[in-house]
């Protein structure tokens, strides 16, 4: 006789207390690298030694740009992406629009537009809404990364089986209940690919923060360099802090990665 098979646990999805240990992690092997970064700048020749502090600075501006556009633009992502796969015609429309507008301009003009345009359109407006530099790079990085992620996601959504859709209707659940429970979770576990690399496509892209003053990597190590006329090895300071910052940023995204392919099958 054929000794029964023991049946192999189920993996279960990936839960909040598994993220946010996630977040943690991360959070922490960012600190550590920032600690890193002082400390080895602080033993390199001049004029990057004297500096290090002010380069680990930018560093953590950086992160926080991209951290800031990118959890933003995940939301606006998933909201245009929804809205780009929707029976209803105006809201596919005007995401459609929007995505159409975001992607066939430069980030770079979206930038100086949010700093400088929004604050005039809302005061003719008379909304009572500031936005300093960082929040006005933040706003133009979510919208940007938002309308990459939202093609991204309304691809996911259409990936998805159609019969799984039409048998969670024929079990009573409404439209929206089976885009929450059924469609949506399936999508995001198959675009989280491209959805990392476009995190990491932000980083770099926060470069462009510079323009308007904000004190980023770029804007910090331009500085340096022309006070000091030490161009080559500013740079190359600057491309080492950019590798360990996508390095790090690359390395958790693979972990979330990974465990979210084991947890869905």
């Amino acid at each position: 006789m054929t000794a029964a098979k023991t049946p192999t646990p189920r993996r279960q999805p990936i839960g909040g207390v598994a993220l946010l240990g996630w977040v943690i992690g991360a959070a922490a092997a960012f600190y550590l690298l920032f600690l890193l970064i002082t400390l080895v700048l602080r033993r390199m020749p001049e004029p990057i030694g004297s500096n290090a502090d002010l380069f680990s600075q930018a560093a953590q501006m950086t992160l926080l740009l991209t951290v800031g556009g990118g959890a933003l633009g995940l939301v606006v992502g998933i909201l245009a992406g929804l809205a780009r796969t929707s029976a209803f015609a105006p809201l596919r429309w005007i995401a459609g629009t929007y995505v159409w507008l975001i992607r066939g301009t430069p980030l770079l003009l979206q930038i100086l537009f949010a700093y400088n345009a929004l604050p005039l359109i809302f005061q003719a407006l008379h909304l009572p809404i500031q936005l300093n530099d960082y929040w006005s790079a933040v706003l133009a990085l979510a919208l940007n990364v938002g309308a990459y992620n939202a093609e991204v996601i309304r691809a996911g959504i259409q990936a998805v089986p159609r019969g799984q859709s039409e048998a969670a209707r024929s079990l009573g659940l409404s439209g929206v209940q089976t885009m929450q429970s059924i469609v949506l979770p399936q999508a995001l576990r198959i675009v989280v690919p491209p959805l990392v690399n476009n995190l990491v496509a932000l980083l770099k892209d926060s470069s462009l923060a510079s323009t308007i003053g904000i004190l980023e990597l770029v804007n910090q190590g331009g500085r340096i360099a022309s006070s000091t006329f030490q161009f080559i090895p500013v740079y190359i300071t600057l491309g080492a802090v950019y590798l360990a910052l996508t390095t790090v940023l690359t390395l958790f995204t693979d972990v979330l990665e990974k465990r979210i392919r084991v947890a869905s099958r």
